[in-house]
């Protein structure tokens, strides 16, 4: 059965919260997943997106995937202990709210956007790439990826882009929000950097698991900033999305 909604929280804390943030990684998890409606959930580290690793870690950003039985009960997120725990350290946060469009491989042994079936977008979309480094074959993966980093940098009708991963290290995810599909489509399959690393992936066997999911960008309440979005001036803080 497919979600009825997918939320991405992020906060931006200031420094000095930072030694408060290790007690949440450690315990907010599991009190995220016994929330009621949600189906998954996974509480993220960020970097900036150019790289994977320590060296690229975003300690003032932190984040949250939250897939939900319905809106209705994605409504009551902000209400929780566990938001209202980030709401008290941070100085900035949004929340995005994401339909699944397409979805393949598995994140913890499991499908957590189902099996949805596209649909026609009109305005931004969000890429998601997850995956379990094997051990071995990391120093590899690490070695391919700043060339793709500094391609999409680029690349025309990226909106945001940042790293997020379970761990510092072996468990790796990039988000990217794109201007509209074709953009996205441009990327991932025209940009020679890009392709070449497809083309990698299944000889080099990097991934113990991996998963690629793409979402219609829906409302998005918050500072966009967080995300390293910046609006166009005018844009109000808080925006409608175009699905």
């Amino acid at each position: 059965m497919n979600p009825g909604l997918v939320t991405l929280h992020v906060w931006r804390v200031p420094r000095r919260a930072v030694p408060g943030v290790p007690a949440r990684m450690a315990t907010h998890p599991a009190r995220l997943r016994r929330l009621p409606g949600v189906r998954f959930a996974k509480l993220l580290g960020t970097g900036t997106g150019t790289g994977f690793g320590p060296g690229d870690a975003d300690l003032t950003r932190w984040a949250a995937l939250v897939v939900w039985d319905s809106p209705a009960d994605a409504d009551g997120f902000d209400a929780s202990p566990v938001a209202r725990s980030w709401a008290r350290i941070a100085h900035a946060a949004v929340r995005v709210d994401l339909r699944p469009l397409t979805s393949r491989g598995r994140w913890s042994g499991r499908e957590p956007f189902g099996a949805p079936s596209g649909g026609r977008v009109t305005g931004p979309v969000l890429a998601l790439t997850r995956a379990r480094l094997r051990a071995r074959r990391a120093a590899t993966f690490w070695r391919a990826i700043p060339p793709v980093a500094a391609e999409l940098h680029t690349a025309p009708g990226l909106l945001a882009r940042f790293g997020v991963g379970e761990a510092p290290l072996g468990w790796q995810g990039t988000v990217s929000v794109w201007r509209d599909p074709a953009d996205l489509v441009a990327f991932a399959y025209r940009s020679p950097e890009h392709r070449a690393a497809i083309t990698r992936t299944p000889t080099e066997g990097w991934y113990a698991e991996e998963l690629f999911a793409r979402f219609a960008v829906g409302d998005v309440v918050g500072d966009r900033t967080v995300l390293g979005w910046a609006a166009a001036e005018g844009d109000p803080e808080t925006s409608r999305g175009y699905a």
